[in-house]
C-alpha cells in the first residue's frame, strides 16, 4: 500500500479535495506496485495483481482482468490486453527494468482504480487532466515531505545534538523512514475504507498462493484456506526500498537540505530499479529467497485483512478472466 495510493484515496472522501480531485483514486504506487504480476520464470503462468476499491485487478501474460463489486451486489468485469513495456530492449534490462515495471502497472493500475470508483462509489463525473495532475502532484508533494524531507530533517537533529557520523547519519534516516512508513500503514489501517481495501489486498493473495500452489478448484471456500502473505507484494518492496535507500542516498554526499532532498528525488529510480532485482533474484531463490523475504513480509499482516467469501469471489472472478478462463459469475 503506497503513500501516494491512500493519499488520492481520501481525496474521494473528503469533500473539501472533491473540488480538485473527484475521480483520482487510492495509491498510486501499493500494494500496489503490484510486483506479483513480476514475469517469474520459476511459475508456469506468472500472475499477480492489486486491490482497488472493492474489487481486484489481476494480470496474467496476455490480459489484465478487472472484477468489482457492484453496490448491487453483482459483479461487474472488464478486460484488455496486458502488453508489457520490459519485452523490447532497453527497457528489459536489468535495473532498468524495474523502474520501467512499476511506471507500466502505476499507468494501469490508475486506469483500474478509475474504473473502480465509477462502479463501486458511483462517480459518474469524468476527471479532467488539469484536475488529474493537480491531484497527482498534491499527493507526490505529501510523499515528498513525509517520507524524505521529514527523515532528513531528523538526521540532521541527531547529527547536531548527538554528533552522529555520516554512516550513523544515514543508517539514522533510513530508520526514521522505516518507523514513518510503518506507522503510516498501521495507522491509515484503522480507517474502515483502507480496510476494506486490505481485505480485498489479502483476497488478492489468497487467490495466486492457492493458483500457483497448482489449485484447480478455485472456489471462495477452497481459496480461503490458503495464505493471504505473498513473497512478491509491493509491501515487502517498498521495505526493501527503505534498506537500499540507506546505501544509494549515502553517495548523495552532504549539501544544503534542498540538495539532498532533490537527490533523493533523482536517486529514487536507481534505488527502486535495485529493490526490484532484489525482490526478483529472492523469488527464485526458494526456501532461502523466502527466509530472506521473511522479515519484509511481516508487514503485510498490516497491509491485508481476512477477506470474506464475496470478496474471494471477487478476486477469484479476476484471475480467471486475466486468465481467459471461464467464469459462472462472468458475463
Amino acid at each position: 500500500m503506497s503513500p501516494v495510493f491512500c493519499v488520492l484515496f481520501f481525496a474521494y472522501r473528503l469533500e473539501g479535495l472533491k473540488l480538485i480531485m473527484r475521480r483520482t483514486i487510492i495509491n498510486i504506487v501499493n500494494n500496489a506496485l503490484m510486483l506479483n504480476a513480476d514475469e517469474d520464470e520459476s511459475k508456469k503462468i506468472p500472475v499477480g495483481g492489486q486491490a482497488v476499491i472493492e474489487g481486484v485487478l489481476m494480470r496474467a501474460p496476455n490480459r489484465w482482468g478487472l472484477a468489482i463489486r457492484k453496490p448491487e451486489g453483482d459483479i461487474f468485469h472488464e478486460v484488455w490486453e496486458n502488453k508489457p513495456w520490459t519485452l523490447k530492449l532497453p527497457w528489459k534490462l536489468p535495473l532498468i527494468r524495474g523502474v520501467v515495471t512499476l511506471i507500466d502497472m502505476m499507468c494501469t493500475g490508475i486506469k483500474a482504480l478509475n474504473k473502480s470508483a465509477e462502479i463501486a462509489l458511483g462517480e459518474q463525473e469524468k476527471l479532467t487532466k488539469r484536475d488529474f495532475f493537480l491531484a497527482v502532484a498534491v499527493a507526490i508533494f505529501a510523499v515528498v515531505g513525509l517520507f524524505i524531507a521529514l527523515p532528513l530533517w531528523v538526521s540532521d537533529l541527531c547529527v547536531r545534538f548527538f554528533d552522529f557520523s555520516v554512516v550513523q547519519k544515514n543508517i539514522t534516516e533510513g530508520v526514521v523512514r522505516g518507523f514513518i512508513f510503518v506507522g503510516y500503514v498501521a495507522i491509515i489501517g484503522l480507517w474502515s475504507d483502507i480496510k476494506q481495501v486490505f481485505r480485498y489486498h489479502g483476497a488478492e493473495h489468497k487467490t495466486i498462493n492457492a493458483f500457483e500452489s497448482g489449485v484447480t478448484d478455485m472456489t471462495p471456500e477452497v481459496v480461503s484456506k490458503y495464505s493471504r502473505i505473498h513473497p512478491r507484494c509491493g509491501t515487502s518492496f517498498l521495505l526493501v526500498v527503505i534498506v537500499v535507500s540507506i546505501i544509494v542516498f549515502s553517495f548523495a554526499g552532504r549539501g544544503s537540505l534542498t540538495w539532498r532532498v532533490a537527490s533523493r528525488v533523482v536517486l529514487l529510480p536507481v534505488v527502486m530499479g535495485i529493490s526490484y532485482e532484489i525482490i526478483k533474484g529472492a523469488s527464485r531463490m526458494g526456501i532461502f529467497g523466502k527466509i530472506i523475504m521473511y522479515p519484509m513480509m511481516l508487514l503485510q499482516y498490516l497491509t491485508t485483512r481476512e477477506p470474506d467469501l464475496k470478496q474471494l469471489e471477487v478476486s477469484i472472478d479476476s484471475l480467471l478472466i486475466a486468465l481467459d478462463k471461464d467464469s459462472e459469475e462472468c458475463e
